[in-house]
This record gives C-alpha cells, sequence and structure tokens, in this order.
C-alpha cells in the first residue's frame, strides 16, 4: 500500500469515525472542563507539567492505546487503536482496517491534523490545562520572517510537531522579549 493509499484508508476510517461518533455526540453532550476531560492517550518520553513542578521523572511510555467509541445500544462503533511496533513505524486502526505510518507520513499527518483542528472549535483552552503531557524541544531551529504590515513570522522546528509557525504583532515581540528575560 503506498502513502496516498494509507493516508486514503485513514482519512475514510477517521471520516467514518468522526461522522460515527463525534457528530451525533456533539449535540448531545456539553462541554467538559479540563478536570472532568478524558486523559489525552499516552506518549513516547512526554512530560506533564506535575512531574515537572514536583521534579519528578517522565512516565514510562506505553506500547499500545485504545480508544474506544461509545456503542449506542443498536449500532456498534468503530474504535481507533494505536500501536508502535518499532521505534519509526506507528500503525493505526480504524473499524478493522490497519495502516502502518514511518516518520515521514506521520509528520504529514500531524501537519493535516494540525491544520485542520485550527479551524475547528471550541479553541484549546487558554490556559494550560492541569496535567498537561508534552514533549519539548530544547534549543530548537527557528527562522524569523518580518512581515510588510510590522508582524514578525518565527517560526521553530519541535521535534514531535514539525515546523511550527507563530505571528507576533509588534506589541507582543516586546512582551514575549521580556517575558523571556524576566529574572
Amino acid at each position: 500500500m503506498n502513502l496516498h493509499e494509507q493516508l486514503g484508508a485513514l482519512e475514510m476510517g477517521v471520516d467514518q469515525l468522526i461522522q460515527a461518533v463525534v457528530a451525533p455526540q456533539a449535540e448531545n453532550i456539553p462541554e467538559t472542563s479540563a478536570e472532568t476531560a478524558a486523559p489525552q492517550a499516552p506518549v513516547d518520553h512526554v512530560t506533564t507539567l506535575e512531574s515537572v513542578a514536583d521534579g519528578a521523572a517522565p512516565e514510562a511510555p506505553a506500547a499500545k492505546t485504545s480508544v474506544p467509541a461509545e456503542q449506542p445500544a443498536a449500532h456498534i462503533q468503530p474504535t481507533l487503536e494505536i500501536n508502535r511496533p518499532a521505534q519509526n513505524e506507528i500503525t493505526m486502526t480504524i473499524g478493522g482496517q490497519t495502516v502502518a505510518l514511518r516518520a515521514e507520513q506521520i509528520g504529514q499527518l500531524i501537519e493535516e491534523l494540525s491544520n485542520a483542528r485550527a479551524s475547528m472549535t471550541p479553541e484549546p483552552p487558554p490556559g494550560i490545562p492541569p496535567g498537561w503531557r508534552f514533549v519539548s524541544t530544547k534549543n530548537p531551529v527557528m527562522a524569523v520572517q518580518k512581515q510588510s504590515n510590522g508582524d514578525r513570522l518565527l517560526v521553530m522546528r519541535h521535534t514531535g510537531h514539525g515546523w511550527v509557525p507563530f505571528t507576533f504583532s509588534p506589541d507582543m515581540v516586546i512582551q514575549l522579549y521580556m517575558l523571556l528575560t524576566k529574572g
């Protein structure tokens, strides 16, 4: 199966999952706060804000994650299952269809999901949720470009997310500088 077939199968599975699970539930489920929301799926080499604050070591990596869909009485919903059979491979199974993704394909998937998420509501929470899990990139590669309106485009390379762009107004550049140079 080539990359386009794999992505097509994955997109079809994700679309089915969204249609079967998320869309009907979105109308009936009130928004949840960060404390009551379901926990994020485990990821290798992650750190939580709580463990950073406490000086604790990061949690051990998980080999397999399964996110079951809720099942109405009359209809069985597909499930999403994620496995990491090798260091440089992840497999995703949706409704019995398994797709193996390598690093480049995972990067493409992250980019597509990120672009889609940016246009969705609700937006991510304005504050950092307690227990949020993340992978930090120390001293990332960066590029800066001045925009015609005076804004600055800052692009940073995160080891998990890839190139992540941010645009700052001149006032925000000053605030960022002050924040980074606080004693």
